[in-house]
């Protein structure tokens, strides 16, 4: 069994390994990560052979710590890491590179139809009727997105949302709210199959599908790295945050996770604490100028034109895993637009938590 592992801002970690009556045989950890000395690669082999083929990632590097040399050194490298990669290999996770990736980059649309859009897509790549798709959101009108969980009343001042004509929507996954802005927002989302990251816990798995925009975002000149539980950040600021939703294939088989993500390329803050209740309560007292340190625009930060950043963020992907041209089908558009109609505009699902 092979499993891979990128280490959340270090390097790839591979393991190789065979089961045996129960443990693990054979054990060969390789990679591009630095390790000193020498035997101590031996040594973090020797202390997986034979542990229990059930053994979670937390028993596996606490094996791998009490067997390193004194003074061992690990650069790009850990032990939960090692961990994890043995644990991939075992249940036969699949890797970015092992799929054709697709890309959606359409028109601007309504709030609720990228709702419903991410809910219809992530199923049918659940369904194995849609290839791993990448789809970038152009928004068609101001709103506030809350999460699955959260409280209407708590997270949005209605007098606010009103005054500034701003659409709120629920979205199926948790997480806080964002507030976007035709033009001031990026936003994209991960339909994936869930064996992409199997082996990975909750939040592991949120790391390993930030991983990819850390390097585009390093590539624009941007130290940026993932904040648990799903924030990016920077030295100057948090620049985006990510939300998950896992959903149940047919017959209740494998089924598939959806990663969305936004970006604030530039940001209203004084709108936006006049919107966001949450908002207002954690900055209270700081006033706007603490609204833009905490979330910081990447527009200031890379000076480019927000075209220019979705493409090289498209162009990072592609670089690293292949990435073809798609468009959303006529088919699953209709699902969509009786979704956004009967389910993310309905006041019983956007209050469903008052």
């Amino acid at each position: 069994m092979h499993g891979e592992y990128k280490v959340p801002g270090g390097k790839l970690v591979v393991v190789d390994v065979d089961v045996e009556d129960g443990v693990l045989r054979h054990v060969r950890v390789a990679g591009d990560f630095f390790l000193e000395p020498d035997e101590a690669l031996e040594a973090v082999n020797g202390a997986l052979e034979g542990a229990p083929a059930d053994t979670g990632t937390a028993g596996l590097a606490a094996r791998i710590d009490a067997a390193l040399p004194a003074g061992t050194v690990l650069y790009g490298l850990t032990s939960e890491g090692v961990g994890v990669a043995v644990r991939r290999a075992l249940a036969h996770a699949t890797d970015w590179t092992d799929y054709d990736w697709q890309l959606i980059h359409e028109p601007a649309q309504p709030p609720a139809l990228h709702m419903a859009l991410d809910e219809v897509l992530t199923a049918e790549v659940a369904a194995g009727r849609r290839p791993p798709t990448l789809r970038v959101w152009e928004w068609a009108a101001p709103a506030v997105i809350i999460g699955s969980f959260q409280s209407l009343r708590n997270e949005v001042d209605p007098e606010g949302a009103a005054r500034h004509g701003i659409e709120v929507v629920r979205r199926i996954s948790g997480g806080g709210a964002m507030f976007v802005e035709p033009g001031n927002t990026i936003t994209y989302s991960l339909s994936v199959p869930e064996s992409l990251v199997h082996g990975l816990s909750f939040q592991d798995s949120y790391a390993y599908l930030d991983d990819w925009v850390l390097g585009a975002l390093g590539d624009m000149g941007i130290r940026a790295w993932y904040q648990p539980l799903n924030d990016i950040a920077t030295e100057q600021g948090k620049i985006a945050g990510a939300a998950q939703k896992r959903v149940v294939g047919p017959g209740g088989g494998p089924g598939a996770v959806l990663h969305h993500v936004t970006m604030s390329y530039d940001i209203d803050a004084g709108k936006m604490v006049e919107v966001l209740r949450i908002g207002r309560e954690k900055l209270s007292g700081k006033g706007t100028a603490s609204a833009k340190k905490r979330v910081d625009p990447l527009r200031r930060q890379t000076g480019l034109a927000r075209e220019a950043v979705i493409d090289r963020m498209i162009e990072s992907f592609r670089a690293r895993y292949g990435l073809a041209p798609g468009k959303v089908t006529d088919g699953e558009l209709a699902r969509a637009r009786e979704l956004a109609r009967t389910k993310f505009t309905s006041p019983e699902w956007t209050a469903r938590v008052p």
